[in-house]
């Protein structure tokens, strides 16, 4: 079987769990030398441990807090000193706060998640874009479905979402003139430790995974593999996209379905 990201020098960030851990793990299957990043130190040396045991490629985790600028330049640099170019960045981490409404959520909140869902991607693009453009390398940011639809009582998520995939359309404008491509993956549904979590805040976990099981068209929710998996799509085959956003979503956009919702 072919590598499809023999030798190429990747960046993940959040990349020790969840989306993110499915898009390192995939890419260091496809023979790709990974560095991965989050906050939590535990999980992301446990990958490493794991996903270099196996190969064929390698990865190397680095914390980082990606809400701090300075972190986000020493991801940079320690993958450039490490390996000499980057030729793909793959902006992920982030978070999606409990449902709170409008009303209930304050403009630090806001702000707070505007730079750790938002202004992080920016950052990590912009100072990975120098080691891009001498590669014609390529951005992937991870978005949301719900920047498309929405999303009830998570105003400020979705904001950053639909923010992301606004960026992207532009930062693919002004990246074309140096052959780097930028392009957005837009999960839906997908069985994640942070979907668990929230699901695990309701009065019925079960019950709540098996809902959003009935979401999609395909009746069942997305993996963390198959997200690595249309990464690397965009990354190794899509070499003549730029600027779109691909929505892995199982069909959760199609259809008719209950939507109103009647006051109290």
């Amino acid at each position: 079987m072919s590598l499809r990201y023999l030798n190429k020098i990747v960046i993940v960030t959040g990349g020790s769990k969840g989306i993110g851990r499915g898009i390192v793990k995939a890419f260091v299957e496809n023979g790709a030398k990974v560095v991965f990043c989050a906050r939590g130190g535990a999980a992301g040396e446990a990958l490493e441990a794991e996903l270099n045991k196996a190969g064929p490629g390698s990865c190397k985790f680095v914390p980082c807090d990606v809400s701090k600028e300075a972190d986000i330049q020493r991801l940079i640099a320690v993958t450039a000193e490490r390996h000499g170019s980057i030729d793909c960045l793959v902006n992920n981490a982030g978070w999606h706060p409990p449902h709170k409404p409008t009303d209930d959520t304050t403009a630090e909140e806001f702000r707070d998640l505007l730079n750790l869902n938002l202004v992080s991607y920016f950052l990590a693009s912009k100072y990975a874009l120098p080691y891009l453009r001498q590669r014609h390398g390529n951005i992937i940011n991870v978005s949301s479905l719900t920047a498309a639809i929405g999303q009830k009582d998570a105003a400020p998520y979705v904001a950053t979402k639909g923010a992301i995939v606004s960026m992207t359309k532009a930062m693919a404008v002004d990246e074309s003139l140096h052959n780097v491509r930028v392009n957005c993956l837009s999960p839906g549904n997908v069985m994640t430790p942070l979907w668990e979590e929230l699901a695990g805040q309701t009065p019925d976990a079960a019950a709540t995974i098996k809902l959003a099981e009935t979401h999609q068209v395909m009746g069942r929710m997305g993996t963390e593999a198959e997200c690595g998996l249309t990464a690397l799509y965009l990354a190794a085959d899509a070499t003549f996209c730029t600027g779109i956003d691909l929505l892995m979503s199982g069909g959760a956009e199609l259809n008719y379905g209950v939507k109103s919702q009647i006051p109290d």
